[in-house]
């Protein structure tokens, strides 16, 4: 038994996503569903849906993983909150590139709030579950994705991504649980959260080998502006170089939903994969 889950144990039900999915679903490619996953940590359950690469059927190759929050609104218009991340439609077109990760969307639940932010937030009276759901993901989710797919799962090739509160708990993830996630995707992130606890946090901890992809868009406010060229300040400060683990986006006229994630995917899969940097599109900057 490892981290909870018995690893000799037989592989979970996986279903095709087409036999779950509502009728005029936008789901593309191979994606699995794993239905109602008991979370000991936090006394709940949640469906998991796992994007496979096209190159998956053949050969006994393996691959790294992302595990990104707010899943239902990663592959399928018909489940998402508004728009849908198109996660599954980016990675088939960036498969040509080599860029071939399996990606494990983690659905959040009503307490969407306690659960991405360790931080209580006393404006809202929510936070600080944020460890509890990380244990979840490393001592039950992890270990169930190792077992039943062919997985590099080794830190280095082992990611965490999301936007607004995931971008918060991304982060947060990659220095409080840096013996398991090597980089992390950090769009539009919400880090006014808990008083902005997150900026002492990262500033007491030491430094650790990985990526950081952090992004804002211009349409988001000046204070998330300012939040995030401050958090990307206090990242080279801690000795993150800027284009090599480091790598800060401002999207001119960028919003705050899942469009705007969408078309900067691409950029953010790019980075955190280690492929080489291609020219940015004239409505996407740098901000060095």
């Amino acid at each position: 038994m490892t981290d909870g889950v018995a690893q000799d144990s037989a592989p979970a039900e996986w279903k095709d996503y087409e036999m779950v999915a509502e009728e005029g679903h936008t789901a593309v490619g191979m994606v699995k569903v794993l239905e109602g996953v008991e979370s000991p940590q936090l006394g709940n359950r949640r469906d998991l849906l796992v994007y496979l690469p096209p190159s998956y059927g053949r050969g006994d190759r393996r691959y790294p993983v992302i595990y990104m929050h707010d899943g239902q609104n990663l592959f399928d218009r018909a489940t998402s909150f508004g728009e849908e991340w198109e996660v599954d439609q980016t990675l088939e077109e960036v498969s040509g590139e080599g860029l071939e990760p399996i990606v494990v969307g983690i659905p959040n639940t009503e307490e969407r709030l306690d659960e991405y932010s360790p931080f209580h937030d006393r404006k809202h009276g929510q936070g600080g579950n944020g460890d509890a759901y990380l244990d979840f993901i490393v001592q039950t989710v992890k270990p169930i994705i190792d077992r039943d797919f062919r997985t590099r799962p080794e830190r280095e090739t082992t990611g965490i991504a999301g936007s607004s509160m995931g971008g918060l708990i991304s982060l947060y993830a990659f220095f409080r649980r840096s013996d398991v996630f090597g980089f992390a995707g950090v769009m539009s992130p919400a880090l006014w959260f808990g008083g902005r606890g997150i900026f002492d946090y990262v500033q007491s901890r030491k430094h650790v080998p990985g990526r950081i992809y952090l992004d804002i868009g211009t349409n988001e406010g000046g204070e998330a502006l300012n939040d995030a060229r401050r958090m990307k300040a206090l990242l080279e400060e801690k000795g993150y170089r800027t284009g090599r683990d480091l790598l800060f986006f401002v999207e001119m006229g960028g919003r705050h939903n899942e469009r705007a994630w969408a078309r900067r995917l691409h950029h953010t899969l790019r980075f955190l994969l280690g492929a080489p940097p291609r020219p940015t599109p004239a409505r996407i900057f740098s901000q060095l």
